[in-house]
């Protein structure tokens, strides 16, 4: 089939399994050149080792540490990536304006190395310029006592230290403010939102010894060998093990079918691999929620004719609401199912039988599920197939939300929260003296729509590459270039930073890698795994300059100076970071005797008292929900539209591109690629290298994206693929789940215009 196709530049068919010798040979590629090869082994060999630092490339938690190394593929990318020894000096500013940097791929952009220098935007020169710190600080705190405290928005990607982003909370609370637009917004919202309602907490129930204990996975809407990558040993041992895994995917994608474990010597010698999925089913774009309304007809269905497959002792002991769940599924119709799912009723019969047949099922899902119009609705249909079963509470048994940045989770413990609890906020007020603002704060995306209407006049950026990231970038980028302030702290240059407001500010920070000295010594700084596992970091690297900060640090500096009558020693916190984790325990349930048990090697997990089968919904039962229709997204406008799924390549790490090639599809050093199903392109009359214009197929929409080439791949029919960051343009602002305020990122209408004739024959 692929020699049929005319030849396309770039585009070239990739047989190897994940993982294996490509996978070292990339590994090897990150680390020559990024590093120095002496120091590199040393480096990558302390990754997600006790004493060691944690990985910043993925969530999934570490276990018992008998391998001979923790670190994958990606994560060498993520570390090698921050500990480069290329350097982006004060000097490189100079010779660079911002208005030629902005002509810069991010590619290039982040290539460029590490910040060394805190710096200020001068006008004039359209160029940053080293400034001191204390000068920095002092300025930003004389602009923010100008600001109304609702017009400043704390923005704080999941990369961040669980002391860093409590440090950071605790500023914007004094300030007067609970403005606190999260990466976790834009990914994993709908789970914080939809489980607290189905099961009383916002995070998954299951450890990596349930895997051990499972006799099923489901595996819905997430592409584990790219996003969560240390997953893929887990899936591997399964998968040697004859445990059955279901995929759900519109994608087919590599390490979801062959994984070849570079630890295994048989594998790596014999160039073997093991099959991961059982079986594989490719469920359109958005039709997530009736594929699992499908499932749970079935098991309905079994229920009435054998009377085993519902646990009935459970349900009535631990959950209300079943009834009227099971009156909307009985009334859902086999056709809708069939339609939006684009999966047959016999393929969802399979699911559901290997369903019914396992006593310990685990179901994993990621931003498959929670980017739609829906996504909160898609979460509580999860929650509901498993507490048909009495999946949730039992060994080997669960629902499993996966994370993508490494602290995203922990940032939300401790306090990342834009609708904080009165019990958290009266803690503060016990602890800190002050009264913390009650008024529910913006998200991201009310923040860029506060931005864009002038209500919002100052921005700081704990890490991250905020108006990439978000959806209609040109608005995004417009608002930020109308702020009073803007600051940034994070380890390398992208395209935010270079969005200069009235006053703009670069602080250079530690990265996980290095050595972190404060007054009282060697620091250690805490993250919270996907499993709810609270663990120490601790890098040991010379840090990539003598003017950088830790992040605590340069959070304490701006709010000292900012906060003239606070009641918080902000420089004494710095010293220590046990100080503030002291804080932290003082303040949030779940942390006792923090600091004493994070010096344990493997640290401590934080209470989920679904896993006692104790259920802190406002009833004490599990809740089961309703979720009418099967339709997750909006309808587009035309006879020929498709629904477009943004993905991230192989060689990134979200709005982070390592590399221009996308190996296990087949794509070599180039992004600008709408992958299609072959029938639909049958039926649009395109060809595989077409060069086409996409356009978003919403009413009053003008959003588009020209020029990209057609890839024939194996998706699911009516769905198409692009590369995120580049294809936020097609997604609305407003496009997102009112419940969680996720943006739809992951079922866009669009429609497809072929450039010309002319263009086809070259």
């Amino acid at each position: 089939m692929h020699n049929k196709r005319r030849s396309v530049p770039g585009i070239r068919h990739y047989d190897g399994p994940a993982g294996g010798w490509g996978a070292l040979k990339a590994t090897a590629i990150a680390v020559r050149t990024q590093m120095d090869t002496f120091e590199a082994p040393a480096t990558l060999l302390r990754t997600n080792q006790p004493d060691g630092f944690d990985c910043p490339g993925c969530a999934w938690p570490d276990k018992e540490h008998k391998s001979t190394f923790q670190f994958c593929e990606n994560g060498a990318k993520a570390v090698t990536w921050e500990a480069t020894n290329k350097r982006v000096t004060p000097t490189f500013f100079s010779e660079n304006t911002v208005t030629s940097l902005l002509a810069k791929s991010d590619f290039e952009l982040e290539g460029y190395g590490r910040l060394t220098h805190p710096l200020q935007y001068h006008p004039q020169s359209d160029t940053f310029r080293p400034i001191a710190w204390e000068q920095a600080f002092a300025r930003i705190g004389e602009v923010l006592r100008t600001l109304p405290a609702d017009a400043v928005e704390f923005y704080t990607s999941g990369r961040a230290s669980n002391e860093a982003a409590y440090l950071f909370q605790l500023f914007a609370r004094e300030l007067g403010t609970n403005n606190f637009p999260d990466c976790s917004n834009m990914c994993h919202e709908a789970t914080s939102v939809g489980l607290p309602r189905s099961i009383g907490i916002g995070k998954g129930t299951v450890s990596l010894e349930d895997f051990d204990n499972t006799e099923l996975v489901i595996s819905i809407g997430h592409n584990p060998g790219t996003n969560h990558p240390r997953m893929m040993g887990t899936l591997h041992e399964l998968a040697r093990r004859g445990v059955p895994i279901i995929v759900l995917n519109p994608m087919r994608e590599r390490a979801l079918e062959r994984f070849a474990d570079p630890q295994s010597v048989v594998e790596m010698a014999t160039y073997g691999s093991t099959d991961i999925a059982s079986t594989y089913f490719q469920v359109k774009a958005g039709g997530d929620a009736a594929a699992l309304k499908g499932i749970a007809k079935h098991l309905l269905q079994f229920e009435t004719a054998r009377g085993d497959v519902l646990d009935r002792e459970f349900i009535a002991a631990h959950t209300q609401g079943f009834d009227a769940f099971a009156a909307d599924i009985h009334a859902t119709e086999w056709d809708a199912i069939e339609r939006e799912s684009g999966l047959s009723r016999h393929d969802l019969e399979q699911v559901a039988r290997a369903y019914a047949k396992s006593n310990a099922t685990i179901i994993t899902y990621g931003m498959g599920i929670t980017q739609h119009n829906k996504g909160t609705s898609n979460v509580r249909l999860i929650a509901d197939l498993l507490l048909m079963r009495g999946n949730i509470g039992k060994s080997g048994a669960g629902i499993c939300p996966l994370r993508g940045h490494s602290n995203v989770q922990g940032n939300r413990t401790v306090g990342i929260t834009e609708k904080p609890s009165a019990a958290f906020l009266s803690r503060l007020e016990e602890v800190f003296g002050f009264v913390p603002p009650s008024k529910h704060g913006h998200d991201a995306v009310q923040t860029t729509q506060a931005m864009i209407n002038g209500q919002s006049k100052a921005l700081l950026c704990l890490g991250g590459n905020f108006a990439v990231a978000m959806p209609e970038h040109e608005r995004v980028f417009q608002a930020m270039r109308s702020l009073d302030l803007c600051v940034h702290v994070g380890t390398k240059l992208n395209r935010t930073h270079l969005l200069t407001g009235k006053e703009t500010f670069i602080f250079p920070c530690l990265g996980r890698t290095e050595l972190d000295m404060q007054q009282s010594g060697k620091q250690s700084i805490t993250v919270e795994d996907s499993m709810s596992m609270v663990h120490a970091s601790a890098g040991k690297l010379k840090p990539a300059s003598r003017e950088l900060l830790s992040e605590p640090a340069i959070v304490a500096g701006m709010a000292k100076a900012t906060l003239t009558n606070s009641k918080v020693n902000w420089l004494e916190l710095v010293t220590d970071y046990d100080l503030i984790r002291d804080l932290i325990e003082k303040t949030l349930p779940g942390f006792e005797n923090y600091n004493e048990r994070i010096r344990t090697p493997g640290g401590f997990r934080m209470p989920l008292p679904p896993t006692e089968r104790i259920w802190p919904t406002p009833t004490g039962k599990a809740m089961f929900s309703l979720f009418e229709g099967v339709d997750e997204n909006a309808k587009g406008v035309g006879d020929e539209t498709l629904r477009l799924v943004t993905l991230r390549s192989h060689d990134q790490y979200n709005t982070t591109i390592y590399a221009m090639d996308d190996r296990y599809r087949g794509v070599f050093g180039r992004r600008d690629i709408l992958f299609m199903n072959e029938g639909d392109m049958a039926q649009l009359g395109l060809e595989h290298g077409d060069r086409v214009d996409i356009t978003t197929a919403l009413p009053g929409s003008t959003l588009r994206l020209d020029d990209i080439t057609v890839v024939a791949y194996s998706i699911a029919s009516g769905t198409v693929g692009a590369y995120y960051p580049e294809a936020n343009v097609l997604v609305p602002l407003d496009y997102l789940d009112k419940e969680s305020g996720t943006p739809s990122y992951k079922s866009v209408p669009i429609n497809i215009t072929l450039r010309s004739k002319e263009i086809r024959a070259l």
